[in-house]
């Protein structure tokens, strides 16, 4: 799924006085790192809006007390992931790059990329983090890139007012959950989910974290990964296993309104207005949604009102379920990656408080609602929003972290044909077998 370039699109506003990227440097030392910690250090990445005010923010904060002499810049661009590559290939890298998919970090580290095992100390920064996440970016056993910032897909979304006065209860296991999607069934009282995957220029993403889901649980870490390279197929007995839990969740009659028709035509940003109604079935009530943490920008704006009064009334999430016959817990989700250009003492400063549990104490989690912390050790009374504590809860609770798997996977095949085989089988227009044998006829050779 690309997560990235979909928000990127909806917070398109430049961060402050863009810096023009040519030419800049860190000014504390030469190549090796030496010299003193001074001086300015340029950062560029995707994310922009309040976000990228948010980020600098906090960068600014730590700086003034911990980094006398030391100025951070950053600039936020809709274009990166196009700039980035002209600028590495024409000499006038940043000092860091913060890269949202692995596979453009990884085509760069040939130019000129330096590894964060030179600037800090990998195994001491990640020593709190989730299996999966300090291995996203390590290439011939170099780390060359880590995330600051996460996210999780892993929720599953309820309004508690509504499950209340249906007499329902949050379920813990899968089990639990499958019953109740049943009793909303038997008992007539809507529809158990909530689910859209249509998205303007890019259709059927959100059904690639579905499966990715039960891919990761299913297969283990390992199995995820080599399902990544196309080691394993996607026609193999592992993503038909997980290709049928979700048929088994979502795709039975009555689970979801319309069916899959309706779910393939069903914009995702608006499939969970449907959360929020109290008409019942006839009016198209649902209760449940599996998203990511960003899907509350798309709530009703009265529902956003009470997001941000931390009010959890109409709105609130759960962890979705491991199934019993997994071989493991898992959260999917994904990150921004820190990657740096240059070796000197400011850069080694910058980068060790990034890939620290300690960034965002100097405002950024509060301050960006959507804010996670890598490390499983980040203070949670410093967040801002109950939502950040169900995520952070998430990954601390499961045994291993997957990176999501489309925005790893080749652009022909994580944003082209996954994505439209995957909504031709939710249509009901592909059966699940042609689908997968499709996706891998694709794979470049």
């Amino acid at each position: 799924m690309r997560l990235r370039k979909r928000a990127v699109v909806l917070t398109a506003m430049a961060v402050g006085t863009a810096l023009a990227l040519s030419g800049c440097s860190s000014s504390g030392g030469g190549g090796n790192g030496g010299g003193d910690a001074t001086g300015t250090v340029t950062i560029a990445g995707a994310f922009t809006g309040d976000q990228g005010t948010a980020f600098q923010n906090d960068l600014t904060a730590w700086a003034k007390k911990n980094a006398k002499g030391l100025t951070v810049k950053y600039t936020g661009s809709d274009a990166f992931q196009t700039s980035i590559v002209a600028q590495v290939k024409g000499g006038t890298a940043p000092d860091i790059a913060i890269f949202p998919q692995p596979g453009v970090l990884k085509s760069l580290i040939s130019g000129g990329m330096v590894p964060l095992d030179d600037l800090t100390d990998v195994k001491a920064a990640t020593a709190d983090e989730a299996s999966g996440l300090p291995d996203i970016a390590k290439v011939n056993g170099k780390t060359y890139g880590l995330p600051y910032n996460i996210n999780v897909k892993s929720l599953v979304w309820y309004n508690p007012a509504a499950f209340k006065k249906a007499g329902l209860t949050v379920p813990t296991t899968d089990e639990e959950m499958q019953a109740l999607s049943k009793k909303i069934i038997d008992e007539n009282k809507g529809y158990p989910w909530c689910v859209g995957i249509g998205s303007q220029g890019s259709n059927g993403w959100p059904m690639t974290d579905w499966l990715e889901e039960y891919v990761l649980r299913y297969g283990g870490l390992d199995q995820y990964n080599d399902w990544i390279t196309h080691k394993i197929k996607f026609d193999s007995p592992l993503v038909k296993k997980a290709a049928q839990k979700v048929e088994d969740t979502i795709f039975q009659p009555g689970q979801v309104n319309g069916g899959g028709k309706a779910m393939a035509s069903t914009d995702f940003g608006a499939a969970g207005n449907n959360l929020f109604k109290t008409t019942g079935k006839s009016g198209g009530q649902c209760f449940m949604m599996r998203q990511g943490t960003f899907i509350t920008g798309f709530f009703p704006k009265d529902i956003q009102a009470e997001i941000a009064k931390n009010d959890t009334t109409n709105i609130n999430a759960f962890v979705l379920p491991t199934p019993s016959d997994a071989v493991t817990s898992g959260t999917l989700g994904g990150g921004d990656l820190v990657s740096a250009f240059k070796n000197t003492a400011a850069t080694k400063k910058v980068i060790s408080y990034l890939v620290s549990k300690d960034f965002g104490t100097n405002g950024y989690a509060k301050d960006w609602g959507s804010a996670l912390s890598a490390h499983n050790d980040f203070d949670a009374s410093l967040y801002a929003t109950p939502f950040q504590k169900v995520a952070q809860d998430a990954v601390k609770s499961a045994k291993v972290f997957g990176f999501d798997a489309s925005d790893q996977m080749p652009g022909a095949v994580g944003a082209g044909t996954e994505w439209s085989n995957l909504t031709q089988w939710t249509a009901g227009q592909q059966s699940l077998d042609d689908a997968l044998k499709a996706i891998d006829a694709s794979w470049p050779q």
